[in-house]
């Protein structure tokens, strides 16, 4: 039996980073001038909603009418994608590592790691509103939901579930090697973190000129650049700019101090494991 033990996840829920790392590691690993621009990340990376893969598993265009349809695809379209590249290969997801259906949504048997990028829940609010098209509040509530998904039109879906949920899961997943990146320190340090990422999880001896090169190349204002003058493939209808702020911090500004509360109440234990730093100001914002 062939061996597919080849994705290294990039996880993460929406609007927490997964977009810059992708980049990161394609300038990176990438010839000077090779890398993609941020509408051809698919040259280096996978995504597991590729349309063209659930279309090849299911022997004809994909249009699925729910989640178990959905699920009943996944598996076969996943060891198509696991087995489209030799050795280990970086896939896209925002789903959680749970079971649907009696099926794995990331499966053990094709995953060799996991890249897991989070983002602290008061800036990724705003943010998520936007890539929702949708009110802060409306966004809130969907991150504080069990059962909130994102979907294409054909019935292919990302299994988000609650913020706080989508962290557990990924980072205690039994048995799974895994990188756990934080956005804010990704922003301050991106070559001390890149390098870490670099040598202690992929074994990848660095080159500091490369890595200074990916570094400033995907810096977010290059990013937002590329969005003007390309667009974004991966924008969500109706959002203005996927690349807006990209900042630390926002939230002091973005959200209302019933809104910081809100997000405090129903994420706090989390929290207290990931955000110790925000706690005190976040309960005093909150108390107006």
């Amino acid at each position: 039996m062939q061996d597919l033990k080849r994705v290294i996840w990039l996880a993460s829920y929406p609007k927490s980073g997964n977009t810059w790392i992708r980049s990161l590691l394609a300038h990176y690993f990438m010839p000077p001038g090779k890398a993609p621009d941020i509408n051809n990340l698919r040259q280096f990376t996978t995504a597991d909603v590729r349309q063209d893969f659930f279309d090849a598993a299911n022997g004809g265009a994909f249009q699925g009418k729910g989640l178990e349809e959905w699920v009943r695809m996944r598996g076969p379209a996943l060891r198509l994608i696991a087995a489209s590249k030799q050795g280990h290969h970086f896939v896209k997801t925002h789903c959680q590592t749970i079971q649907l259906f009696g099926a794995d949504l990331i499966p053990p048997e094709i995953t060799a790691g996991a890249i897991y990028v989070m983002r602290n829940p008061f800036d990724l609010a705003p943010s998520f509103a936007r890539h929702q098209s949708a009110d802060i509040d409306t966004a809130i509530e969907r991150m504080c939901l069990e059962n909130t998904v994102m979907g294409t039109p054909t019935g292919i879906y990302d299994a988000l579930g609650r913020w706080d949920d989508h962290i557990a899961r990924w980072t205690e997943a039994p048995g799974l090697k895994r990188r756990i990146v934080r956005y804010e320190d990704l922003l301050k340090r991106p070559a001390k973190e890149m390098r870490g990422l670099l040598e202690d999880f992929l074994s990848v001896k660095v080159e500091p000129q490369k890595l200074a090169r990916a570094v400033k190349a995907t810096s977010f204002a290059n990013m937002q650049k590329q969005e003007r003058e390309k667009g974004f493939n991966e924008r969500p209808e109706g959002m203005k700019a996927f690349f807006a702020k990209g900042q630390s911090g926002v939230w002091r500004t973005d959200l209302t101090p019933a809104q910081v509360g809100r997000i405090r109440e129903a994420f706090l234990p989390t929290l207290e494991t990931w955000y110790p730093e925000l706690l005190d100001e976040t309960a005093a914002f909150a108390k107006g």
